[in-house]
């Protein structure tokens, strides 16, 4: 609506020399109302900016949130919103709400409440204000009132426990004359009958073994007198627990038993808040006078709920041939956006064209966790496994057969010094364990476990234990292509430390000498010295981070670091000492200077060939070593930081046109600040490379080398396009980072690759000019930008269909457990409605999780068009 200077008359208001307009269409908002700006209508008056807020009260009128008492508005000569109808201009001319106790509960509470609040927790250590009569009967001086029911009312003895007879478990108190003391339904004769109705008694009652039972319950844990039926037509006693919601911890002559709601509540708090049964049980002891059974009990009832909720919750209740009918795997939970043949893909999913096969392929991923270790405290006989290789761990015998038959495979060494999982199987750290960790086949794009993909790790992570969990995890997919990772592959340096490698396995057949050591070679020691340095420069990174307002978290995390690294080193070096007997000589001069202190480790020098600075003679293979090593470790480094600038680069641009508000860009300044520090590393990594470079190339005659890899100074490090604000477009200078492509003549001589290293031999031997390199290096990052930009479209189309997936996924699994609901056959009524009821019900949940992902996916497939129609990948 609009208004002009003949609706603002009939206010009467002094008429002011500016006017009042919206930036924007002025949109209410249920919460923070909108905002009206005043600015100056002509250069003679005076500038007044402001804003004022405009919002509903609770009775749906219009309010002025505030409004400076100088200010009057008359004038409305352009005022285009979205007021209502009903929305009055004056207003605006009405004074701010005033501001009530209600605003300030907390400052309301400390200052006129705290005191009664303490007053009434006081008075109820007492009998309180309550009248001095039976609640029940009405008879005098009752002593006895419920810490459980509703009310602090008091009862006698003979109420309280006719009260109780369907609230077994709470708890209460005894008014000694003076304070209250706990006191229970048993020790007030209070037995609990199984069986039949409550309040009926048995015939023929059978009472718990030692007339003592203890029930473990949210509230605590109970020591009750129970009686089971002994009556001809009696269940068995295990049967009466469970038919009253309450889980006995055996089944032959029970004595404890966990109620239902209690194993649902720690079910739900161990996956929360990560407590452990000790924990939890130990704080139901506490509210219970530390009174009940060990907590090993307690943990055998939650393994044996925990299995049967796994076995309720995949329908192995619903198999008319029953649980010993479950097959491995069975149990698993299937990841709904992967694809499943049969389930969740079309007919005609093998005879798309190959650019499209990549949106059936499984991504799979293998990972190793060391932490999950097992003690050798127990036997299979003894503890034994309740689903035998149903759900995601493999079945026992037979991978415990397979790897019998391997015991005395000869395991390789791992060249990454930080992998000590292959390398120190056979230490300390793995004795007296039964498992040293665990090795995990997941889904690599949603982290889910694949059936059958977990199994124990014995003497760290060999590759015989991952090969089995591999194939075992694969034994049940049916899709044509697979797309797989290992995280333990290094790839830094990986064509430079594989050359050598080679290098060496020709000389060792050429050389009948003995190598200095069996499983480390030249090449492993200076690599892993050069990957020690990397880990040294980065722990001082860590420790600067710390500040002086660390938490305990982050010294403890950071000194674990550092001991580690110390361990590392310590390994290392008796190594080095071999190929380099004078490096002892300088560790003691090192030491004895300090004073015999142990220096920390991201200090202790390494000496390297290009530390060691001629004060000893060092083997020349080493010095060409370190050199080649050095070189790729430069290269990788260039590579990592024209990554990071370009990425900082395309967010510094997003940040500017699509940002705005305080949160956005306070969360974009923390990414930016993530991907520097990736651009500091880079450059010190870098930096120490050619440091070493220069010191090697000269004792080995290297030349050359420095044409690809210069000096990098600051200046030098911006994006392609340059990140001078100051420089016009056509004086931006480009970085030499960007014209480096880590060639050099040694390169050429290499024949691995035919087809690459012939256009490295054109490139060294052609005398292109300046200007051709440059178009050359951008032809270059041109291609990589186009890859990517395929590789982000092929993510989207295979984001859609991952979509499409878990509909179909989830329409799938509803008719299967609608299936099982038609199917049920059982002629024992009771349990025929159980079975019923439970598979509909999760017919029900699936039906609504897709049609919940169906509308919050709704415009999905529009958006994606729109962003293809507008960002070209051709």
């Amino acid at each position: 609506m609009s208004y002009s200077q003949a609706d603002a008359a009939p206010h009467d208001v002094p008429r002011m020399p500016f006017q009042v307009v919206a930036t924007r269409p002025l949109r209410l908002k249920r919460a923070k109302g909108f905002t009206v700006h005043k600015r100056k209508a002509s250069d003679d008056t005076v500038s007044i900016r402001h804003h004022t807020k405009i919002c509903k009260d609770r009775q749906g009128g219009l309010r002025l949130k505030s409004l400076p008492e100088s200010s009057h508005i008359s004038l409305f000569t352009e005022w285009v919103d979205d007021i209502p109808p009903e929305g009055d201009p004056g207003i605006l001319s009405m004074q701010p709400r005033q501001s009530n106790a209600s605003d300030y509960p907390l400052l309301v509470w400390l200052v006129q409440d705290q005191d009664n609040f303490l007053s009434e927790l006081i008075c109820l250590e007492g009998r309180g204000r309550i009248s001095d009569v039976c609640g029940g009967c009405g008879t005098l001086d009752p002593r006895f009132r419920c810490e459980d029911c509703f009310g602090v009312a008091m009862y006698c003895q003979d109420c309280v426990v006719g009260k109780h007879c369907q609230h077994l478990l709470h708890h209460l108190e005894y008014w000694t004359g003076s304070y209250f003391e706990r006191r229970s339904l048993r020790d007030l004769g209070l037995r609990i009958q199984l069986g039949h109705r409550a309040g009926d008694r048995c015939y023929r009652p059978r009472p718990a073994a030692r007339d003592d039972f203890t029930i473990i319950h949210s509230n605590g844990v109970h020591s009750v007198k129970l009686d089971f039926c002994g009556c001809e037509s009696a269940e068995a006693p295990f049967q009466q627990l469970l038919r009253i919601h309450w889980f006995p911890a055996s089944s032959e002559k029970p004595r404890t038993a966990a109620t239902f709601n209690v194993l649902e509540q720690f079910h739900l708090l161990s996956f929360e808040s990560k407590v452990s049964a000790f924990e939890f049980y130990q704080s139901l002891s506490r509210i219970s006078d530390n009174t009940g059974p060990n907590p090993p009990k307690f943990l055998r009832i939650i393994r044996q709920w925990r299995h049967l909720k796994l076995l309720k919750h995949t329908g192995r209740g619903h198999d008319p041939l029953g649980i010993s009918n479950t097959k491995q795997g069975d149990c698993a939970l299937l990841c709904p956006a992967c694809p499943h043949p049969g389930k969740n893909l079309p007919q005609d999913w093998r005879s798309v064209g190959p650019e499209k096969q990549f949106l059936y392929s499984l991504f799979v991923a293998l990972d190793a966790n060391f932490r999950l270790k097992r003690r050798a405290v127990s036997k299979d006989s003894n503890d034994p496994s309740l689903s035998e290789g149903w759900a995601y761990f493999m079945e026992e015998s037979a991978y415990k057969s397979y790897l019998s038959h391997h015991v005395n495979d000869v395991q390789e060494k791992s060249t990454c010094s930080s992998h000590n999982a292959v390398n120190m199987a056979d230490t300390k750290a793995s004795r007296g364990l039964d498992a040293t960790g665990i090795g995990i086949v997941v889904c690599a794009r949603h982290g889910m476990k694949l059936a059958n993909g977990i199994g124990d790790l014995q003497k760290g992570e060999r590759y015989v234990n991952m090969d089995y969990l591999f194939a075992s995890a694969l034994s049940g997919t049916t899709v044509d292509r697979l797309n797989i990772s290992y995280d333990i592959t290094s790839i830094t340096q990986a064509s430079i430390r594989l050359q050598l490698a080679k290098e060496e396995a020709r000389a060792a057949q050429r050389s009948p000498e003995p190598p200095l050591h069996p499983d480390i070679s030249p090449s492993i020691l200076i690599s892993a010295g050069i990957d020690l340095e990397d880990q040294q420069w980065r722990l001082r990174v860590d420790l600067t981070k710390l500040g002086l307002h660390a938490t305990d978290t982050q010294k403890a995390k950071t000194q674990q670091c550092s001991n580690a690294l110390a361990r590392h080193i310590e390994v290392w070096m008796k190594t080095h000492a071999l190929y380099v007997p004078g490096s002892a000589t300088l560790r003691d001069l090192y030491y004895s200077e300090g004073g015999g202190k142990a220096s920390a480790p991201e200090d202790i020098p390494l000496y390297l060939p290009s530390q060691v600075n001629c004060k000893f003679s060092c083997a020349h293979n080493l010095e060409s070593i370190e050199f080649q090593l050095q070189e790729g470790q430069a290269n990788d480094a260039l590579n990592e930081l024209r990554q990071a600038l370009r990425s900082r680069a395309y967010m510094l641009k997003f940040k500017d046109r699509f940002l705005h508000g305080q949160g956005a860009n306070t969360h974009a300044r923390n990414c930016l600040k993530n991907v520097n520090a990736k651009i500091d590393l880079s450059m010190a990594k870098y930096r120490a490379a050619h440091r070493a470079l220069c010191t090697l190339g000269p004792l080995l005659g290297k030349v050359g080398w420095k044409t690809a890899l210069r000096l990098l100074v600051d200046d030098d490090v911006h994006s392609m396009s340059g990140e001078d604000d100051q420089a016009s477009e056509g004086r931006q200078r480009l970085s030499w980072i960007w014209l480096s492509c880590g060639y050099t003549a040694e390169d050429a001589d290499d024949k691995s690759d035919c087809g690459l290293q012939e256009g490295k031999r054109l490139l060294l031997e052609s005398t292109y000019n300046s200007l051709t390199t440059i178009y050359l290096a951008i032809r270059i990052e041109w291609c990589k930008a186009r890859a990517r930009a395929h590789h982000w479209a092929e993510e989207v189309d295979l984001l859609l269909e991952e979509k499409q997936q878990t509909l179909q996924f989830l329409e799938w699994d509803a008719t299967r457990w609608a299936e099982r609901a038609k199917a049920i056959t059982d002629q024992d009524k009771p349990l025929n409605e159980g079975l019923r009821a439970y598979a509909e019900h999760q017919a029900n949940i699936r039906r609504r999780l897709g049609v919940s992902f169906t509308h919050t996916w709704r415009d999905a497939q529009e958006f994606s068009d729109v962003t293809y129609s507008e960002v070209p990948v051709n």
